[in-house]
C-alpha cells in the first residue's frame, strides 16, 4: 500500500468526511452521563482521585453464563510498587518534593544548564540519571531502554514509545522558523489581502509553539530532508517497540512530518465546508437538530446550490450521482462528497466555497510546484510509517496538536485509519476532550468507521495546550475552543468514553485508550466494563499513564490483567532537557493539588521498614 493510495483516498473522500463534520449515530445512542460535581477536583488534570480506599469491581465475560469479579484496590501499595526498589521510592519522593518548590520549577531550566556548567558533562548526567531523567525517561536509546520495558512488562505493563528529543531553540529561533514555514508564497504576494482566517494563518507572537505547552513536545519546520530525518527516527522508534514488547505502541506527530503550512490550510479548508453544510442545512431548516440527523433533501439542495451560484444545474446533479448517493432522497454529512476534484493534485483540494457569492474558490492564489510536492511528501512520510508499524506489528498512535493544525490531521489519520484498519486497529488517532467539539469529533468518526467496517481506534486525552489555546483565541480574536472550566472537560471526557463503550458493547470493532491520570475517570470506566460485561482480556479498552507517574493506577490494573500502558520517553540526558523541563511543571500541578501519590510513597516505605523489607529487589 504505497501513499499513491493515501492521495486518491483524500481526494477521493466525501467532503462530509474531509470536512470533520461530527455526527450522533442513532444505532448506538447514548444517554448522556451526568455526574456529580467534584468539590475538590484541582485545577490541573492530571492525578485527581478519592481520598477514601476504594475498590472496584468488574465482572469478566466468560463462557457463556460463568462469570468472575475482578477487584482493583488502588490503595495497596505493595501492588502498586511491587515492580519498585526501595531506592526507586526515594527517588519518586524526592523529585515529587522538588516539583512542588516553585523557584525550582520556575528556573529549572537555568538551574540545570548552570549545574551543568559547574559539575561538568559527566557529572551533571549521573545527577540527572539519579533523579529527574530516572524518574521521567527510560534511557538514552533503544538498548538501553530494554531493561525498563521488559521489567514493567513483567508486572503487567506495556509501552508506548516516544523518543522525546527536541531542538533547544531561542523563541526568536522558533518564530522564525514558525513564520518561514506556515507562510505560502501566494501569502507574503497578498499581503494580507488573501480573505484567510486568522485563526489559520501563523501570527509571530504566537510563533514558539512551546508557549504554554507542559505535556507534548514541538516540532518546528527546517526543510525536507530534517523531515525525513524525523520520519527514520519514528521507524526505528517502531522498531525498538517491536523489538521489546508483542503489542506496543509508538506515537507520533504529524507536524514532524512535513511543512505545518500545509496543515494550516487543509483545517481551514475543512472548516470551511462544514460550515457550508451547516448553511444548507439551515436553508432546510434543519439547522437546530442533531448533526447526525440532518440529512438533507437532495432536491432542495441542488436547488440551494444553483442559487448561490455554485455551479450550473447540469453540474450539480453531476455531482450526486454514483455510489448510490442520493438514493434516499436525503444528503446526510456522511455522503456529501461531491464538491471535492477527483485528483492527486493536492493543491487542488485546498478549494472553499465564498459565503457572499457561493462560488468555489481556491484558498490562495497559487500554488508553487516546491509546495505541491512538500504537500504530497508528508502523505508519502505518513504512508511510510504506517507500513512499518503494520509490517511490525506495532499500533501507531497520532498525537494531537493544536486547535489551527487538528482539522487537517484528523482527517489524515483518519485515512491512514480506512486503510491500515481493515483487519485490526493499527492506527489510532487522539481526541482532546478539553475541545467543545470533542463530541461530535468522536461521534461522527465512530459512525464512518461503522458505515466503512473498520476498526475505529481511539485515544482519549484531556489535553495540552489550554493555555496557549486561550490566549491566542483571545488575542488575534476569534471563539475560545476550551470548555469552560475543568468540570466541564471532565464531563466532556465522561461523555466520549461513555459514547465508544457502548459502541465497543454494540460492535466489537472500536478501541479506546483511556490516557488518564485521573483516578475518578479510571474508576468510571472500569464501571462502565461492569455494566456491559466488558472483559479486560477482549483488548478493546486500553488505559495510559506517563512514566514516572501514577504508578498506584498503572500497575494495580497490569496485574489485574487488563492492558495498560506506560508512555516511555526515551533520548540522551541533554537533547531531552526540554521534556523534563515541561515534566517538572505538570508535576508541579497535581503534586500542589493532591498529595495522593506522596501519601501512597511513604505508606509503603513505612510498610517495607516495619515489615523488614527495606532491602526488597523486584522478582521478575
Amino acid at each position: 500500500m504505497s501513499y499513491c493510495k493515501v492521495l486518491p483516498a483524500v481526494a477521493r473522500v466525501k467532503p462530509a468526511h474531509l470536512f470533520g463534520m461530527r455526527l450522533r449515530s442513532t444505532a448506538a445512542a447514548s444517554t448522556q452521563h451526568k455526574e456529580p460535581k467534584s468539590e475538590d477536583a484541582p485545577p490541573d488534570p492530571s492525578c485527581t482521585v478519592l481520598e477514601k480506599p476504594c475498590e472496584v469491581e468488574l465482572i469478566s465475560r466468560r463462557a457463556h453464563t460463568e462469570r468472575q469479579r475482578i477487584s482493583i484496590d488502588f490503595d495497596n501499595t505493595q501492588e502498586a510498587y511491587k515492580s519498585k526498589d526501595t531506592m526507586e521510592l526515594l527517588r519518586s519522593l524526592l523529585v515529587f518534593k522538588l516539583c512542588t518548590i516553585d523557584f525550582l520549577v520556575d528556573k529549572n531550566k537555568e538551574l540545570m544548564d548552570l549545574s551543568k556548567k559547574v559539575l561538568g558533562q559527566r557529572l551533571f548526567e549521573k545527577l540527572m540519571k539519579m533523579t529527574f531523567y530516572g524518574q521521567f525517561v527510560a534511557g538514552e536509546d533503544q538498548n538501553a531502554i530494554k531493561p525498563l520495558i521488559e521489567k514493567n512488562q513483567a508486572f503487567g505493563v506495556g509501552s508506548v514509545l516516544d523518543y522525546s528529543v527536541e531542538e533547544d531553540l531561542t523563541q526568536e529561533e522558533a518564530e522564525k522558523k514558525e513564520m518561514d514555514s506556515c507562510v505560502s508564497e501566494a501569502e507574503k504576494e497578498s499581503h494580507g489581502m488573501d480573505h484567510r482566517e486568522k485563526k489559520y494563518k501563523a501570527h509571530r507572537q504566537f510563533g514558539d509553539r512551546r508557549g504554554g505547552v507542559i505535556s507534548a513536545r514541538t516540532y518546528f519546520y527546517a526543510d525536507e530532508a530534517k523531515c525525513d530525518h524525523h520520519m527514520e527516527t519514528f521507524i526505528n522508534c517502531i522498531k525498538a517497540s517491536a523489538g521489546s514488547s508483542v503489542d506496543g505502541f509508538s506515537a507520533i506527530k504529524m507536524t514532524a512530518l512535513g511543512r505545518p503550512q500545509f496543515l494550516l490550510q487543509f483545517s481551514e479548508v475543512l472548516v470551511k465546508w462544514r460550515r457550508f453544510f451547516n448553511l444548507l442545512a439551515s436553508h432546510q431548516g434543519k439547522d437546530g437538530m442533531a448533526i447526525l440527523e440532518q440529512k438533507l433533501e437532495l432536491e432542495q439542495l441542488q436547488d440551494s446550490l444553483i442559487k448561490l451560484g455554485v455551479g450550473a444545474k447540469s453540474d450539480i446533479e453531476n455531482w450526486f450521482t454514483g455510489e448510490k448517493l442520493g438514493s434516499s432522497g436525503t444528503i446526510d454529512l456522511l455522503d456529501w462528497n461531491s464538491l471535492i476534484n477527483d485528483t492527486t493534485k493536492i493543491s487542488n483540494l485546498l478549494v472553499v466555497p465564498n459565503m457572499e457569492s457561493g462560488h468555489l474558490e481556491p484558498l490562495l492564489s497559487k500554488f508553487t510546484d516546491e509546495e505541491e510536492k512538500q504537500m504530497k511528501r508528508m502523505l508519502q512520510r505518513m504512508d511510510v510509517l504506517a507500513k512499518h508499524a503494520v509490517e511490525n506489528g506495532v499500533r501507531l498512535m497520532v498525537d494531537a496538536e493544536q486547535t489551527y493544525f487538528q482539522p487537517a490531521i484528523s482527517r489524515l489519520t483518519l485515512e491512514m485509519q480506512r486503510i491500515f484498519n481493515r483487519e485490526k486497529p493499527n492506527i489510532f488517532n487522539t481526541y482532546q476532550c478539553y475541545l467543545r467539539e470533542a463530541y461530535d469529533n468522536v461521534s461522527v468518526d465512530v459512525e464512518l468507521s461503522r458505515r466503512e467496517g473498520w476498526y475505529f481506534g481511539a485515544k482519549l486525552v484531556r489535553g495540552a495546550y489550554m493555555y496557549q489555546e486561550r490566549s491566542r483565541a483571545a488575542e488575534i480574536g476569534y471563539e475560545d475552543p476550551i470548555n469552560p472550566d475543568y468540570e466541564a472537560t471532565n464531563r466532556m471526557y465522561h461523555k466520549c468514553l461513555e459514547y465508544i463503550l457502548e459502541e465497543i458493547n454494540h460492535n466489537r470493532m472500536a478501541n479506546v485508550m483511556v490516557a488518564s491520570h485521573n483516578e475518578d475517570t479510571v474508576k468510571f470506566t472500569l464501571e462502565k466494563m461492569n455494566e456491559t460485561s466488558l472483559s479486560p482480556t477482549e483488548n478493546k479498552v486500553y488505559f495510559g499513564q506517563l512514566l514516572g507517574m501514577c504508578d498506584q493506577i498503572s500497575f494495580p490494573l497490569g496485574q489485574a490483567g487488563f492492558p495498560v500502558y506506560k508512555y516511555v520517553p526515551y533520548g540522551p540526558v541533554n537533547e531531552v532537557i526540554p521534556y523534563l523541563s515541561r515534566r517538572a511543571q505538570e508535576n508541579r500541578g497535581f503534586m500542589k493539588g493532591s498529595q495522593r501519590e506522596r501519601s501512597l510513597l511513604w505508606k509503603e516505605l513505612k510498610r517495607r521498614l516495619f515489615s523488614g523489607q527495606l532491602l526488597y529487589k523486584p522478582v521478575y
